[in-house]
């Protein structure tokens, strides 16, 4: 079983940086994408960045572009997203998931940790 676990969640101002990370332990695929995903109170989880198995360019929801950054470390099996300028908007439970290779999905969800950016 896949297990991602995000960490570095927190409160912060509007303005500040926060980097999240996301450590996946059991059994590794040989490839897979990483994806970031947030929901907020009252509203539908939505994706906020992702990056396949291949690497490459990380694709990016349009309300983060060009403040959130997601990388990712192979050989550490890690995941990072650094979000910065946050917004009082940007307040939600930020999941990590996995999509196995072949898989259309992701189909392993980390329990998610809270970012809330008060004005």
């Amino acid at each position: 079983q896949v297990q991602p676990v995000e960490t570095g969640g927190g409160l912060v101002q509007a303005g500040d940086s926060l980097r999240l990370s996301c450590g996946v332990s059991g059994r590794t695929f040989n490839a897979y994408g990483v994806g970031w995903f947030r929901q907020a109170p009252g509203k539908e989880r939505e994706f906020v960045s992702g990056i396949t198995w291949r690497g490459g360019i990380p694709n990016y929801a349009d309300s983060v572009k060009g403040r959130f950054t997601m990388t990712r470390d192979y050989a550490k099996n890690m995941a990072y997203l650094q979000m910065s300028s946050l917004k009082p908007e940007d307040t939600a439970v930020y999941y990590c998931a996995i999509r196995p290779y072949g898989s259309s999905a992701y189909d392993y969800w980390g329990q998610g940790t809270q970012v809330t950016v008060s004005s």
